[in-house]
């Protein structure tokens, strides 16, 4: 048996597993698995980031960024450097979460 003949048993199992917090703090699967990730990814902290290595949509990605913003859990910030850089990062508020 492969890994791949199991993996919509293994999703099923982590959302089944993960629905009572997301749940709890009123927030969807996606916007609970960025947080996730950026807690376990800190070195990978963009949007872009997120996108590539977790497959998941560009428009998905952006809506739920904008809503843990708005519901303080992270905070974006703009590169001095380079404009279009932005870094997401995880604030204390979000540390119950995760």
């Amino acid at each position: 048996m492969h890994f791949w003949d199991q993996h919509k048993t293994i999703t099923c199992y982590y959302e089944t597993l993960t629905r009572s917090v997301y749940e709890k703090y009123q927030l969807t699967q996606m916007e609970y698995d960025i947080l996730m990730f950026l807690y376990n990814n800190p070195q990978y902290n963009t949007a872009a980031d997120i996108v590539k290595i977790r497959k998941s949509t560009k428009s998905h990605v952006s809506t739920s960024l904008k809503f843990l913003e708005e519901k303080g859990l992270i905070e974006k910030k703009q590169s001095e450097e380079n404009k279009k850089h932005i870094e997401i990062f995880l604030l204390d508020s979000a540390q119950e979460i995760v």
